[in-house]
């Protein structure tokens, strides 16, 4: 097991959450905003070719950032608190950085009542069901499949 691996301070790198940033905060603090452009820059990206793709029927494209983020984190979480093959600060860049900017409650929360609103309430609780068990169902996997990596 590697530093700082309680769920409460996992995003801090160093499970230390302090108000004066150090030049090593400051650091941390810095990548996190550059993954999280990065990962705003993607999610834009496969949206826009999930809805060119699938229509704009249903959300695809918040329901496809969100369970490949889901994977993804699942999977980087793993490998970063069992092994020591990403430091706690390519960890909060890859997790709080590039997978925040990533993944998009927001945008579900604004669909579905954007779904309730205009009384389409079996769309509502579709989305809902979809998005959270695809999601968990993806983070499942992401932990699964990188436990499988790490024992091959």
């Amino acid at each position: 097991m590697v530093e700082g691996t309680s769920l409460e301070n996992w995003h801090t790198g160093n499970g230390i959450v302090s108000s004066n940033l150090t030049p090593s905060a400051m650091t941390r603090f810095l990548y996190i905003c550059l993954g999280g452009a990065l990962g705003t820059g993607v999610r834009y990206l496969v949206s826009g070719w999930t809805l060119r793709a699938m229509g704009p029927s249903f959300p695809f494209g918040t329901l496809g950032v969100n369970v490949l983020g889901s994977f993804l984190i699942g999977a980087i979480m793993h490998i970063a608190m069992s092994t020591s093959l990403l430091s706690p600060t390519a960890r909060i860049f890859l997790t709080t950085g590039v997978m925040g900017g990533f993944t998009t409650y927001s945008s579900f929360n604004y669909e579905t009542v954007q779904y309730f609103q205009d009384g389409e309430i079996f769309r509502a609780f579709l989305n809902i069901l979809v998005m959270v068990v695809s999601c968990l169902a993806a983070g499942f996997a992401g932990l699964f499949l990188a436990k499988r990596l790490l024992v091959s």
